[in-house]
């Protein structure tokens, strides 16, 4: 005999009131996390602006229907697009991860939290000039940092203990889990409503992982960011019509979230929400490469101009040995052919040849006319990977979060250069003083790729003092983007 089926609708899952009190009650005080929240608006968009200098990005761009135009459209900085807020989203947060170039979190999963500004600054921009149109106040940039700390800490929060790459899934799922909730609440959605929206972005299917390994590494890693915050904002939009949510979505029997898609786990969590990841964020300053590379390619360079100082080159290079951690083996330890240059950017050994041979590692170094030179091929037969516990150990201790990589480099007349250790990036909050002048140049150089002298003037004024940007209005600072 088979037995009824119990139909009383549950009380929300605990994960979704969580985020959803987080969203609507937490007031942010840490001077450090609006701070840093500034930066990271400054270096997202410059990331978002050099990526206009690549088509395979910019064909992506624009309105689903060409000529479509858009009353109180957002725009999308860098270029003439007025969007409706959805695509607008797609848009902005497509071009803000185009190069692998902002910033990052690592923990038990892996992210990128900027990657919300796509949808949370389409609809900011968006309510700002809908609110003109119809005589009130626009919104100003602090709502947008302010949405930015609360984005990344669901992220980032999510991501600590949590590892969905291992179940299969892209870590772009955060991305539409946060961004709903932030989007949901500049919408002005009810505590119901907004627990219904972050509940429809987990009943979503996901996206499958992939894209980013072997073989099937693609240029949809790229945009896939931008998809998982437009859905967000489509998602919280729904919401505010009213529509259902489902509070189970996460604990029903059979067919919740963590049976289905998290081998039967419930999450876990490390700490509550506040400002802690914003005032912990990786940026990525100097070079666009998967994170876990970062300090990899900062010993390549300084092994680079050693060789110099010896009178030799990477063509004199036997072997070249990395000490890493786990984390970095599993993503970006990588043989054989590399296709495109979504493959490049994920391949360590890439990441060191590059700087080995050339003395950098630029965006443009990923593209066809550069890996096609043989050396590189050459020299990453050459490098081999090793796990080192204590650097692993080091990844997940929350007190040092390093990401450290060893070089030692064996020539081949049998000379072994002394291994080059870097335990923590430039981008790390360890080097923030040091960090925070050139993500300040790299910034000044992404606006030079897109405007004229006197409208990086305009936009350097408007943006580079923190007190004037917070109380910029959102419309008027998005129109200085305008192409």
């Amino acid at each position: 005999m088979s037995s009824a089926i119990l139909n009383e609708r549950p009380q929300p899952d605990q994960v979704l009131v969580d985020i959803v009190d987080y969203v609507l009650n937490y007031k942010i005080e840490e001077k450090v996390a609006w701070n840093t929240a500034f930066y990271c608006f400054l270096d997202t968009i410059g990331c978002g602006l050099e990526a206009l200098t690549y088509p395979a990005c910019t064909k992506l761009l624009g309105p689903v229907v060409a000529g479509t135009i858009v009353p109180n459209g957002a725009r999308v900085p860098g270029t003439n697009f007025q969007l409706d807020p959805v695509q607008a989203a797609f848009n902005i947060g497509t071009i803000v991860r185009w190069l692998d170039f902002n910033d990052t979190w690592l923990a038990a999963e892996w992210g990128h939290p900027s990657d919300n500004l796509g949808g949370i600054l389409a609809v900011a921009d968006w309510l700002s000039r809908t609110n003109i149109a119809n005589g009130q106040k626009p919104l100003k940039a602090r709502t947008v940092l302010e949405a930015m700390i609360m984005a990344h800490e669901i992220q980032g929060v999510l991501a600590l203990e949590n590892s969905f790459n291992k179940v299969g899934l892209d870590h772009v799922i955060l991305v539409k889990v946060a961004s709903t909730a932030v989007v949901g609440r500049l919408i002005g959605l009810t505590r119901e409503e907004l627990l219904n929206a972050v509940s429809l972005a987990f009943v979503d299917g996901q996206a499958l992982r992939t894209y980013r390994h072997a073989p099937n590494t693609g240029s949809r890693k790229s945009w896939a960011a931008g998809d998982a915050t437009s859905r967000a904002v489509r998602l919280a939009l729904i919401a505010k019509t009213g529509e259902m949510g489902y509070p189970s979505v996460l604990t029903a029997p059979i067919w919740g979230f963590y049976n289905v898609s998290f081998n039967g786990n419930p999450f876990k969590f490390q700490r509550g929400y506040g400002s802690y990841v914003m005032e912990n964020i990786l940026f990525k300053i100097s070079f666009p490469a998967e994170f876990h590379a970062q300090t990899a390619a900062e010993a390549a360079m300084q092994l680079h101009q050693q060789l110099k100082e010896f009178g030799k080159s990477s063509s004199d290079i036997a072997r070249v040995t990395i000490r890493t951690h786990e984390a970095a083996i599993r993503i970006i330890d990588k043989k054989g052919a590399l296709h495109n240059p979504a493959d490049r950017d994920h391949c360590i050994q890439y990441m060191v040849a590059v700087p080995l041979i050339f003395g950098r590692l630029t965006a443009d170094d990923y593209e066809n006319h550069i890996a096609s030179d043989p050396r590189i091929d050459a020299l990453r037969d050459k490098i081999s990977c090793v796990e080192d516990a204590q650097f692993t150990a080091d990844y997940h201790d929350p007190q040092k979060r390093a990401i450290s990589n060893a070089l030692t480099i064996e020539l081949i007349d049998g000379t072994i250069l002394p291994e080059l250790v870097v335990e923590y990036p430039i981008g790390h909050p360890r080097r923030r003083a040091e960090g925070i002048p050139k993500l300040i140049e790299k910034y000044k150089t992404n606006l030079a790729r897109v405007f004229s002298e006197k409208q990086q003037k305009e936009i350097l004024t408007a943006t580079l003092d923190y007190d004037t940007f917070r109380e910029q209005d959102v419309s008027q600072l998005m129109d200085l983007f305008v192409r």
